[in-house]
């Protein structure tokens, strides 16, 4: 089990809402991520909340200048698109990439981007948000909606062999009331790769309560840290405790 630190960058500023929408700016990535590192988190997650949308990637230079000091896994995300984004991507320090709305909208760049980087580069992340009691996988910083169930989507990612999913419950995100249980009930038996789930971390409870249900979990948490609800020290610590 992993505990992530999820950072959501919107014009060079972290920012935070809630079901991804009413964005608040909390502050410098490369300065909140440092003092994340300092505290013991296990890895960091970078995701450009407006790239897809307007079609690019602005944080290459950020995830540059954050990996100089930091020597944990940094993944990031948002507008990743094309090889040459990879490439850029992993050459700016990045270890990992994560691909939500470009494979949704065509498929074969993800079997693409695991051939040509390995699987373990490739995280699929999918922000899922129910629909007439099913969960339904959105794009675009969960603002378009694609006709898509997510537990189909997550055996065709898997089937092209990506090397973990990243699974935000979008009804949850921000909240800080507790990780969407049933969610987790639906898609456990059907993960087959690492699993880093996010969206509604508030206390450390609601870790205990999502690894009833499963032990393949990790978590990506932004809002608890970002307003202090939740220590990383103490979270790290009670994980390396008991888990």
């Amino acid at each position: 089990m992993r505990i992530i630190s999820r950072l959501d960058i919107k014009n060079e500023f972290v920012i935070k809402g809630i079901n991804l929408e009413g964005l608040r700016k909390i502050g410098d990535p490369i300065e909140i991520a440092r003092q994340y590192y300092l505290n013991g988190i296990d890895e960091i997650i970078l995701i450009d909340a407006v790239a897809s949308l307007y079609g690019r990637n602005n944080l290459f230079e950020v995830v540059k200048r954050t990996t100089e000091n930091l020597f944990i896994p940094i993944t990031l995300g948002g507008g990743i698109k094309t090889l040459k984004d990879i490439d850029k991507a992993l050459n700016s320090g990045a270890d990992k990439i994560a691909i939500n709305s470009a494979g949704i909208e065509n498929p074969s760049f993800i079997k693409e981007a695991v051939d040509n980087f390995g699987a373990s580069t490739i995280t699929i992340y999918i922000e899922a948000k129910k629909n007439n009691g099913t969960w339904e996988a959105y794009k675009h910083y969960g603002r378009e909606k694609t006709g898509i169930n997510v537990t189909d989507w997550l055996e065709e990612v898997q089937n092209m062999e990506c090397g973990e999913i990243l699974l935000t419950s979008v009804d949850h995100e921000g909240t800080q009331e507790g990780f969407d249980l049933e969610l987790i009930s639906e898609i456990k038996n059907k993960i087959k790769v690492p699993l880093i789930f996010s969206g509604g971390f508030g206390k450390i409870e609601h870790l205990h309560e999502a690894l009833k249900l499963t032990k393949n979990i990790s978590f990506a948490i932004a809002s608890a840290f970002h307003y202090k609800k939740v220590d990383i020290k103490e979270i790290i610590y009670e994980k390396n405790m008991h888990y």
